[in-house]
């Protein structure tokens, strides 16, 4: 067998495309190596560029010591006064308070000297101490501190204009994009680890929680660096990771810059937060929940309860579904705590709401939620006998009696639950003895006559399930009860 050796000269004016047939092709191949290599062949000019607005951070405070107890000697023993000697000369200065040390990191996000970090970092601290990557330190002022997303802005003043960062906007990051995270790790100081976003949207513990996840490596020391784009954005605070050794198993955690950037600007120009305040309670709207209440979607805050505040004034109701707020959908509660936290005191917003089967939309004038907390009552609802069953639900009318043993305001109607079939749909849904029904059908009910007669209506209407507004020591909640169970 011969081989066979393409010639194009011998093909007649192939000999003219054949440059253009080359430059095709190699064009093709650069663009597939292009695609196929998403990781950057180096970090180094993205490191080396912000280095500089990245920092070590250093706090000292006094903290009380505990000298070990020793034996036990009886008084007035031979062994008495050696064992105090002995003791006195391992820890001389006995129980007196110590100054101990704590590291973390931070980065510049003005000239001028405006500093990020968290919270956790320089709680409690009386001394703080900024290390910049140029080798000099100054020490820094707390500026003002937020509990609730563990941020916190400090000042360091400089002869000099400081290098600094800017925000980046995390909505733009999709998981699987490269991030590079900077800090002071266990003390080793400007330390760098890349990794990818391997989630977002995610919530520890706060309200206005809204972290990135990132496999990048993150450990103590890390706390309050910052989390970079390629581009050398800031999209997120390095707060946090989850291990069970204590160090990095590749799940740490940034609060993303859109959360973080809003509550800064804010403890730059008060020294405080300052967060809208709607005034109402809330829970998500679940399947058999929208399907009780006539819901098309499954989305919304239903509203339990609105105590006195901006809500009440603006006409908002229980048993409300929250569909928008400000022009923005709501599809759950944490987003609409989210969306009325980072709206600014006293504005005026357009809120969305579904109520007896229809759509409402009403003007709500925001009210501070640093001013409400604490001051929010709870609502007054109790429970007692005339026992019926329903609905798995072993029922009784008020009595004063039943107020007095529970504590409950004289105003106080529903019916009280005094037992729960463990075989019921009221028993999964967490109903218990002693929760007190002061709703049904979203109507309010005083007697197992009425709680009947919201039952067949619900019926009547075609719906398979009954919301009820359910209180338990003074949280209310809604549930929804399939009437099969009945």
């Amino acid at each position: 067998m011969r081989n066979l050796v393409f010639a194009p000269q011998r093909v007649p004016g192939l000999a003219l495309l054949w440059p253009l047939v080359l430059g095709a092709a190699l064009i093709l191949a650069h663009a597939i190596a292009a695609s196929a290599q998403s990781r950057p062949d180096t970090f180094a000019d993205l490191a080396e560029k912000v280095s500089p607005a990245v920092v070590n951070i250093t706090t000292s405070a006094m903290v009380a010591t505990r000298m070990q107890p020793g034996p036990v000697v009886p008084e007035g023993s031979p062994f008495e006064e050696f064992f105090r000697d002995f003791m006195e000369r391992n820890d001389p200065d006995g129980n007196r308070p110590r100054r101990g040390q704590a590291l973390g990191s931070g980065f510049v996000i003005s000239e001028d000297g405006y500093i990020v970090t968290n919270r956790h970092v320089i709680q409690s601290a009386d001394k703080i101490l900024i290390e910049f990557f140029e080798g000099f330190e100054r020490e820094a002022e707390i500026v003002g501190t937020d509990a609730k997303t563990d941020l916190a802005l400090l000042k360091v003043e400089s002869e000099k204009p400081l290098k600094f960062l800017s925000w980046g906007d995390d909505e733009e990051t999709r998981v699987g994009d490269w991030v590079m995270a900077m800090g002071n790790p266990l003390g080793q100081g400007f330390s760098v680890s890349v990794g990818i976003v391997s989630a977002r949207g995610r919530a520890l513990a706060g309200s206005y929680d809204d972290f990135i996840q990132t496999d990048a490596a993150i450990n103590r020391g890390n706390s309050g660096g910052p989390l970079f784009n390629m581009d050398g954005e800031v999209i997120g605070v390095n707060t946090a990771i989850l291990s069970p050794t204590g160090g990095s198993i590749g799940i740490g955690f940034a609060m993303s810059a859109n959360v973080a950037e809003n509550v800064i600007d804010q403890l730059r120009e008060f020294g405080e937060t300052r967060r809208g305040w709607l005034g109402v309670r809330i829970q998500d709207v679940t399947d058999d929940l929208a399907e009780g209440l006539g819901l098309a979607e499954v989305r919304g805050a239903l509203v339990t309860d609105v105590p006195e505040g901006p809500a009440l004034e603006a006409g908002i109701e229980t048993g409300d579904v929250i569909l928008s707020f400000d022009g923005v959908e709501v599809d759950d509660t944490r987003g609409l705590v989210r969306q009325v936290g980072d709206a600014a005191v006293g504005k005026e917003v357009r809120i969305k709401v579904f109520r007896d089967g229809e759509f409402r939309t009403l003007m709500v004038t925001l009210g501070r939620r640093e001013e409400a907390e604490g001051a929010i009552p709870a609502s007054a609802n109790a429970t007692d006998p005339t026992p019926s069953e329903h609905l798995g639900l072993t029922l009784s009318e008020m009595t004063d009696a039943l107020r007095e043993q529970l504590g409950l305001p004289e105003t106080a109607e529903g019916l009280v639950v005094q037992d729960v079939a463990e075989d019921s749909a009221a028993f999964d849904k967490g109903l218990r003895v002693g929760d007190l029904i002061v709703e049904a059908g979203q109507e309010e009910i005083a007697s197992v006559a009425e709680f009947e007669t919201r039952i067949e209506d619900t019926r009547e209407a075609g719906r398979k399930t009954i919301v009820l507004l359910v209180q338990r020591d003074g949280e209310p909640r809604f549930v929804a009860l399939p009437l099969e169970s009945g």
